[in-house]
């Protein structure tokens, strides 16, 4: 199994970022423990990030045949982006929506979320823990289709 792991805006400064809500783990420790975690798992990842909606597009659209499946922290285009919604309807692809913050105690207008509509499970609040979380359910979810 070959998993996209997409990350949105501005988390490429976790640790320095709002520590009190986003941890103080750093991105780069973030990627070697979806690593690690996804090794151990037996599942290939390819981890980006972008601070650019039109790039998550591009590789949302590249990922088409040559996944399984994607791991979307979309961040702030959460709750904006109907690009990345018709992105992820267009290639069909099963997508987990993660957040490290639990957006269901935040500001109102984080209760919107255009990518849940393309998703088949959400993740929020777990901090980091929620990546490796969605990389299990792929696993499970392969399992019982018997893929793995």
């Amino acid at each position: 199994m070959k998993l996209l792991v997409l990350n949105g805006p501005n988390l490429n400064l976790l640790g320095l970022r709002e520590p009190d809500i986003y941890g103080r783990e750093t991105y780069q420790s973030l990627c070697e423990r979806i690593e690690r975690h996804a090794q151990d798992a037996g599942v290939l990842v390819d981890i980006r990030q972008s601070n650019h909606e039109g790039v998550l597009v591009d590789w949302i659209q590249e990922a088409h045949g040559r996944y399984d499946g994607i791991v979307f922290n979309p961040a702030a285009y959460t709750h904006t982006s109907i690009a990345l919604l018709d992105a992820l309807k267009a290639v069909n692809l099963p997508c987990v929506e993660v957040h490290l913050s639990d957006v269901t105690k935040r500001e109102d207008f984080r209760q919107v979320s255009f990518i849940r509509l393309a998703s088949f499970a959400t993740i929020s609040g777990k901090g980091v823990q929620g990546y490796l979380e969605a990389i299990d359910l792929f696993v499970k979810r392969g399992k019982d289709a018997g893929h793995c």
